[in-house]
């Protein structure tokens, strides 16, 4: 099934809970089933020039997204990181960069909410929450997102897709 992400559907049910502008900032319920986590973090783990482990700007727990060629511009990163752009939480949501005009139709479909760090000049406007998938339709929208995320850290601007 092909995503329009800039069109998301939207995301059934509540919000998570969330611990809105503090940091950190983390999801409080709505937690991903253990299996539909590891399909996530294979999908991730999947992605070319990608290499996991301990998040150098989180919590260690989380799995860090790295890019062993960085490429994208520098709102493709979670600072001070020069190359995650993005990591997987143990309840399964993420934190993660993505494209500057996904930021308003994710969080307007439910999916994400801006990270209380985006909103301080010195950093990306492009962090996000990504809540954690609860189903395989839900890891289906999660996995389009961590796509979107990758490309934009992987591809120079310079360069035409």
């Amino acid at each position: 099934m092909i995503l329009n992400l800039g069109a998301p559907p939207r995301r059934s049910g509540p919000r998570p809970t969330t611990t809105g502008r503090e940091i950190p900032h983390d999801q409080l319920d709505q937690f991903s089933p253990p299996e539909i986590r590891a399909a996530l973090v294979r999908e991730a783990e999947s992605l070319p020039g990608v290499f996991t482990g301990p998040s150098q700007v989180s919590e260690p727990s989380s799995l860090a997204l790295r890019l062993h060629r960085p490429a994208g511009p520098w709102e493709a990163f979670l600072h001070p990181s020069p190359d995650e752009f993005g990591h997987i939480h143990r309840a399964g949501f993420l934190h993660l960069t993505v494209p500057p005009p996904l930021v308003a139709a994710l969080t307007g479909g439910g999916w994400a909410e801006r990270h209380p760090i985006s909103l301080r000049p010195q950093w990306p406007d492009t962090i996000v929450m990504l809540y954690a998938p609860r189903d395989e339709a839900e890891l289906a929208v999660a996995v389009a997102v961590l796509r979107a995320s990758w490309r934009q850290a992987s591809v120079s601007p310079d360069e035409k897709e």
